[in-house]
């Protein structure tokens, strides 16, 4: 009987520790930026998320999120298409950007500090900022905003490189709904 117990109790606490299932449908991710000093946002299409996450212990929760470079839409379909080239993504030869947390701390009630590894077109750099969650519907909802530097990461290259066209500030957002 302890072993029929003890057996319980890992499968619980397997199913405890497993990855929310994350609803593409209710989740976004998105870039905001200046183009020649007027706001733009893009919404990249094709993104994972796997979040571990348990209300009762938010410093052990951990995150990763994958995102393919070739699926932002800036609303035109040439754009889309420039943006994917080798001067800004270089989605061929890097199709995917990633966020590794290595440490999220509670900040308050639903707030979080977040720091992790954020890698863009092969270059990786500290990235931190703030992270609400809240419960909605029965699931979680994840919100936050990470601000970057595209020239850190080498995205618009040669005549692109020049801020007064495009700003080098860019704020990735993101919503991802998960239970």
């Amino acid at each position: 009987m302890k072993l029929f117990t003890l057996a319980l109790a890992l499968v619980a606490s397997a199913a405890i520790a497993a990855p929310l299932k994350t609803d593409p449908a209710k989740s976004s991710v998105s870039a905001t930026f200046k183009q020649m000093n007027v706001p733009v946002d893009a919404k990249f299409k094709k993104f994972t998320a796997t979040i571990d996450y348990d209300a009762a212990k938010p410093d052990a929760a951990k995150a990763t999120v994958e995102i393919d470079t070739a699926s932002l839409d800036l609303g035109e379909a040439e754009m889309n298409k420039e943006v994917a080239k080798k001067e800004w993504f270089n989605a061929a030869q890097f199709p995917k950007a990633s966020f590794i947390s290595s440490s999220i701390k509670a900040a308050g009630t639903g707030k979080f500090n977040v720091t992790g590894k954020l890698t863009i077109k092969g270059k990786t750099s500290d990235v931190s900022f703030p992270l609400t969650v809240k419960a909605e519907a029965g699931k979680q909802v994840f919100e936050g905003a990470v601000p970057i530097k595209r020239l850190t990461y080498n995205i618009g290259e040669g005549e692109w490189k020049d801020t007064s066209t495009v700003a080098d500030d860019v704020i990735i957002k993101f919503r991802v709904t998960a239970g």
